[in-house]
Formats: C-alpha cells, sequence, structure tokens
C-alpha cells in the first residue's frame, strides 16, 4: 500500500495526479512544524564546544562564512547517482535523510556511496508514518529499524534525524534522545513533491535560501536532481558555502533529542 503524506516517496509516472492535493496539506506543515515542542536555531549553539565540523570536504567555520546545509529527504532512488554525480564534481557536501524500507535496503550501494563521498547519513524513518501519530514503541521502530539497516550498510549509526513533515513532539524527543538522534527541521523548501518543473524548484530554493539555513529537497522526484547544479552555481555566485548539517553547528555538537530549525 503506497505511502500518504506530502513527502512520501512517489516512483516515476505514479501518483502524480494526487501531490496536487497533497500541496494544500504541505502548506500547512512549516506552520504545524514541531507541534508545540521548542526549537534550537544551530547558530545559537555554534559557541559551544565539543566538535570540529571537519569531513571529506574541509573544515568550515560558519561564524566567518556564509553557510547553508543542503539536504535531501526520503532517498536514496534512481536519481541518487546522478545527484553524486553533480555534488563531487562541485565538491558540495550534502547530508542525506534516508528511509529504511524501499530505499536503503534496495539502494545499499548507493548508501555506501554517500558515506564514503564524505555527505552525512541521517534517518528519515523507516516508512515515513507520521511519528507524531504512533505510541512510543512504533516510534522506537520506526527511527531503529533505520538506524540498524544503515549501521549494516556503512559501519555508523546516524545521529541526526528529519521527521515526516516535520512532526515532532515530546515522544518523539524522548526516544530521539534514547537513541542517540537530534531532530533537524528545514528553513527553506521547493515543495518538489507538488512540481517536476526544474527551474521552478531552483528559484524556490535560491530566492528562500539564506545564511545557516537548511534547504530541504527530495532525491527521489523528477525535477528535483536537474535544478541541483543551477542551484549549487547561483547560490555560490552569492556567497555561500555549502556545507553538511553537522558542519552548520561547528565546533558544537547537536545534542539528541534537540529540535534544530534555523
Amino acid at each position: 500500500m503506497p505511502e500518504i503524506g506530502p513527502f512520501a516517496p512517489v516512483r516515476r509516472g505514479v501518483g502524480r495526479t494526487s501531490l496536487a492535493a497533497l500541496a494544500v496539506v504541505a502548506a500547512l506543515v512549516l506552520t504545524l512544524t514541531g507541534c508545540g515542542t521548542q526549537t534550537v536555531s544551530p547558530a545559537s549553539v555554534r559557541g559551544d564546544s565539543g566538535g570540529n565540523g571537519k569531513g571529506r570536504y574541509g573544515s568550515v567555520d560558519c561564524a566567518e562564512a556564509k553557510c547553508v546545509a543542503l539536504t535531501f529527504d526520503a532517498g536514496p532512488g534512481e536519481d541518487t547517482p546522478h545527484l553524486l554525480d553533480i555534488l563531487k564534481k562541485e565538491k558540495v557536501p550534502a547530508t542525506f535523510f534516508l528511509l529504511g524500507k524501499n530505499h536503503v535496503l534496495a539502494h545499499p550501494d548507493t548508501v555506501r556511496r554517500i558515506a564514503a563521498e564524505g555527505h552525512e547519513v541521517a534517518n528519515h524513518t523507516w516508512s515515513h508514518r507520521v511519528l507524531t501519530d504512533l505510541d512510543r514503541a512504533a516510534i522506537r521502530a520506526e527511527l531503529g529499524r533505520t538506524q540498524d539497516a544503515i549501521e549494516k550498510i556503512t559501519g555508523h549509526r546516524p545521529t541526526l534525524m528529519r521527521p515526516p513533515q516535520g512532526r515532532t513532539n515530546g515522544d518523539v524527543t524522548d526516544v530521539s534522545r534514547e537513541l542517540g538522534l537530534s531532530q533537524v527541521l528545514w528553513s527553506a523548501t521547493a515543495k518538489d513533491y507538488s512540481t517536476t518543473d526544474s527551474a521552478l524548484i531552483e528559484r524556490r530554493i535560491v530566492d528562500d535560501a539564506s545564511a545557516d539555513g537548511i534547504i530541504l529537497l527530495h532525491d527521489i522526484y523528477d525535477g528535483t536532481v536537474p535544478a541541483v547544479p543551477g542551484i549549487i552555481k547561483r547560490l555560490k555566485k552569492r556567497g555561500f558555502t555549502f556545507v553538511t548539517v553537522p558542519q552548520l553547528f561547528a565546533p558544537a555538537v547537536p545534542k539528541p533529542g534537540e529540535v534544530y530549525r534555523p
């Protein structure tokens, strides 16, 4: 049975007519994000000690640089290897919030490549169920199964998660803390689940990008990956430096259970 929700994975050519209706629901997401839980901005904790933000693409001081984090949800998918080619060519690190069922399990080589090329591998649950609709045991299963699957492939357990639709509450926070996961939301989205127009996706992101921002895209939709080269080119021209989410915090380290939103 297909998943429902504005950020649910959609196979090519399937379910496109339903996306317009989902866009109406998705418009409420940023308003509802957090469900009353307190959020913290990465920049506000950057002065804390405990990390170095280093990675394959080097360390970046986001207190000085105009940093932005490019993130991709709900993959990997068949377009992800091409996306990785683009990121490698442009020397741009990204953060991938991966789905376990039908994604991590279906594309282990891609997951391995994401990690090997210096990108941050993060958790987007097992089957994209809205966590605030679940009890603690089910929340733990959604996150824990994906933790286990990613660790089996990469040898490392993620330290970041993104709740589907950005919805979180006290139970989600407590389980995330138990599993060593920080919750990462976003500041800019192209709503790429509702359009295949790559030029529109590019324009929405470029218009909404901001220093210390976190960009949300999905590498499973037809229009998204073709928009990435233009996004990178235009944001670099505006002086942005691309970093992973952990680099955005450096030298601080995101705390498990905390909800972070620029």
